[in-house]
């Protein structure tokens, strides 16, 4: 099986670090990504704390001028804040600066604390539920509304060439059945939720569920945190005291956040009672070998061949490094076979 590599980097800010100093970390490793052969690129959607990207249609742009030829994405937009339409501008503006070379990620999660989202929300009149802004979103961006919608007629401008790529991300079965119902890639976050019995009916959903009438292909992808290092033993150290941390709202919400602090912060704003669970973080480690054999194994028990990985190590040139040890792994055997 051939195995492609992506990234997501979600520009954290370490401390002693500035958010400045994030994005420089951003743009050498995009550019380094592009020169070891990563398939895609993306960036996140974060409010309200530690991480720099708030708003990645606006890094996106940053990188289109920073790289060549590597695929830039967002992984991903929270729409459920925003008009589809807005969205549809905003990659359609970038999908026309880097043509074919642009996706268009969708997250589900809020990205930010209560009151983030209550500052996002602001002021809009109409809310729709996810699907539906999923929908009109597709057709602003591949410029295919029907005559029977509110909005006929309008456009989504410029009309690029070749429209950006949508991918639904999710971390639930529900999130692989709404992905496959609206005919989008979809993109399982087994960093967040690295349940692999829910991974694996999420993507057996998604692929018996998936609507092939828009004349779209399935493509599923597992997102997962990965750390490469010179030996099992030093990638073992790096990955040791890693945390998942859940918060459970009384109206059973679920949510996935950094640390026990965000989740009490998080559980204060909401104004319901509210219980956390701290596990260790699913993290794929080790030397290129150990970590190529995982890969394959994961891609072969999910039936994917693209991964999109995130390293959560702090020190910089400890990610770099990472990164570029991954991409040997897999030139390699290239090479060898």
């Amino acid at each position: 099986m051939t195995i492609k590599l992506s990234i997501l980097d979600q520009s954290p800010v370490f401390e002693g670090e500035t958010p400045a100093d994030a994005f420089n970390h951003t743009v050498e490793l995009v550019q380094q990504a592009e020169r070891l052969g990563y398939h895609r690129f993306w960036v996140s959607e974060h409010h309200d704390g530690f991480l720099a990207g708030s708003s990645p249609e606006v890094l996106l742009a940053y990188l289109v001028g920073k790289t060549e030829r590597i695929r830039l994405g967002s992984g991903g937009v929270m729409l459920q804040h925003y008009s589809p339409y807005k969205v549809a501008e905003n990659f359609n503006i970038l999908a026309t600066l880097a043509p074919g070379r642009i996706d268009l990620g969708i997250g589900r999660a809020p990205g930010g604390l209560p009151r983030s989202t209550q500052a996002l929300q602001k002021g809009i009149t109409e809310p729709l539920s996810l699907g539906e802004k999923l929908e009109e979103l597709g057709h602003h961006v591949n410029n295919t509304l029907p005559d029977t919608h509110p909005l006929a007629g309008i456009q989504a401008s410029p009309i690029p060439e070749q429209p950006a790529g949508i991918f639904l991300l999710g971390t639930s079965v529900s999130s692989a059945e709404l992905a496959a119902e609206q005919g989008l890639s979809y993109v399982f976050a087994q960093f967040i939720n690295s349940d692999p019995a829910v991974a694996h009916e999420a993507l057996t959903v998604y692929r018996e569920r998936f609507n092939r009438s828009n004349g779209a292909a399935s493509k599923a992808i597992v997102a997962l945190s990965v750390i490469v290092s010179d030996t099992d033993e030093e990638a073992s150290t790096l990955a040791s005291g890693m945390k998942n941390v859940r918060i459970t709202l009384a109206d059973g919400k679920t949510l996935n956040l950094g640390t026990v602090a965000q989740a009490e912060e998080y559980g204060k704003q909401s104004g319901q009672s509210y219980t956390i669970v701290e596990r260790d973080a699913e993290v794929t480690h080790g030397s290129k070998e150990t970590v190529r054999r995982r890969l394959q194994e994961i891609g072969q028990q999910y039936e994917v061949d693209e991964f999109i990985v995130t390293t959560p190590v702090k020190d910089f040139s400890q990610r770099l490094r990472s990164y570029e040890l991954l991409s040997e792994a897999f030139s390699e055997l290239s090479v060898g076979s």
